[in-house]
């Protein structure tokens, strides 16, 4: 049966949802075309007639979960009456929670997939590249200061927390009261007198 170009592009749209959750909550190398094809609802050989290889596949998925956004960034964003610092520390509280630290699927893939992309060779080197450099431009928006400044806050801040969330993932089944507590360190660390979130022990 001939597939309409509008399910076709749904259907395409499907598998890269699908490949870019499973690749932060599996890796890279821990999720094969069948699984994503049948998390999709689809054929195994439906993936071949939208990508012309997995790894084309796999670029794809890693540009679309570089969409994820922390979501009190968005509505902060729009609010005029938000200090710099409200904006940081819920930021900084929401990437630095629990529930982030145990849905890396539905997450930020710059903690769920640098090292798996380190190792990919340069083309997703590129598109990892390109996923980073949104998230900082983004995430400069919210900042006050000189360019140059910002960016290098900016910097700092995003490599703490994804080397935060990286430790805190590691911990998490083996020591959880560590895990909570480099969540909680860095939470108020990063912006001195940020609340703590709801669900993680003092």
């Amino acid at each position: 049966m001939k597939v309409s170009k509008t399910q076709a592009a749904e259907n395409r749209a499907g598998i890269v949802d699908a490949a870019a959750r499973l690749y932060r909550e599996k890796g890279l190398s821990g999720v094969g075309v069948a699984e994503i094809t049948r998390d999709a609802g689809l054929t195994h050989g439906g993936l071949y007639r939208h990508f012309a290889s997995k790894d084309a596949l796999a670029r794809e998925a890693c540009l679309r979960a570089f969409e994820w956004t922390i979501t009190p960034l968005d509505g902060l964003e729009q609010d005029g009456n938000a200090s710099a610092t409200a904006k940081l520390q819920a930021m900084v509280d929401s990437y630095l929670s629990v529930n982030h630290r145990d849905h890396p699927g539905e997450g930020c893939p710059a903690a769920a997939l640098a090292t798996d992309a380190a190792r990919a060779g340069p083309e997703m080197s590129e598109v990892f590249a390109q996923g980073v450099e949104r998230n900082i431009q983004r995430f400069m928006r919210v900042l006050e200061g000189e360019p140059a400044e910002k960016r290098a806050q900016t910097m700092v801040m995003l490599s703490s927390m994804i080397g935060a969330l990286v430790l805190a993932r590691a911990t998490a089944a083996g020591n959880s009261a560590l895990s909570a507590e480099i969540l909680r360190t860095l939470r108020e660390r990063l912006v001195p007198g940020a609340q703590d979130v709801d669900g993680l022990p003092e």
